[in-house]
């Protein structure tokens, strides 16, 4: 498969989202790892429990500073398997629910790293609570039928992996105001995801 070809796989995928700009150069990026990948005969299922093996060994790490390697290699891992099963043209239902269940055990370990930090429960469970309502309720509205990829708002997984790389490598401190920061970030994500969900299914039950 060329790189148009994926790109347009890619895009089709993802409810017609452009492959411009940030997201064009990431694809270049997963393209050519999901092309080594395939030429080692390494497989999408393979990188999937990669991606949560490491995000346990940044739990277990945390909170030691290179634990931030293991998050960033689970973040990669996570970000490659759906390229690679692209790639392989070996796409699925059952494997797209696979990565689903394998993101939100990931986070749930990032989480646990927060925990370990030294951030307060209540602070973690707050914010893997609204992390999971956001991603709950953008799979129950494109289970409804909206296609389109929806809302992109300021705390999608990448940004959450960030708020927690930064909180890995700065004074242990500021963790807590690391994991305050994307709590409110991440409510307020969560009011326009269920805004965009609102006003889509309104537009569809409204008669034309």
């Amino acid at each position: 498969m060329n790189f148009l070809d994926f790109k347009s796989q890619w895009g089709l995928l993802h409810g017609g989202a452009s492959t411009s700009g940030i997201v064009g150069g990431w694809l270049s990026i997963s393209y050519r790892a999901a092309r080594t990948c395939s030429a080692l005969r390494i497989t999408p299922n393979l990188l999937t429990s990669s991606g949560i093996a490491c995000a346990i060994a940044a739990a277990w790490s945390s909170p030691h500073s290179y634990a931030a390697l293991f998050l960033a290699l689970s973040l990669f891992f996570d970000g490659i398997d759906g390229s690679l099963a692209i790639y392989q043209e070996i796409t699925s239902r059952k494997g797209a629910i696979w990565d689903g269940i394998a993101d939100r055990i990931s986070e749930f370990f990032w989480a646990v790293a927060l925990y370990r930090l030294g951030v307060p429960v209540a602070w973690v469970l707050a914010l893997v609570a609204l992390a999971s309502f956001q991603e709950y309720a953008r799979a129950r509205v494109v289970g409804a039928g909206v296609k389109e990829v929806g809302v992109v708002t300021p705390a999608e997984r990448p940004v959450r992996a960030s708020f927690l790389f930064c909180a890995l490598l700065a004074p242990i401190t500021w963790a807590t105001t690391f994991a305050i920061a994307l709590t409110v970030l991440q409510g307020f994500s969560f009011f326009l995801v269920l805004r965009f969900a609102y006003q889509r299914l309104h537009s569809q039950q409204s008669p034309h």
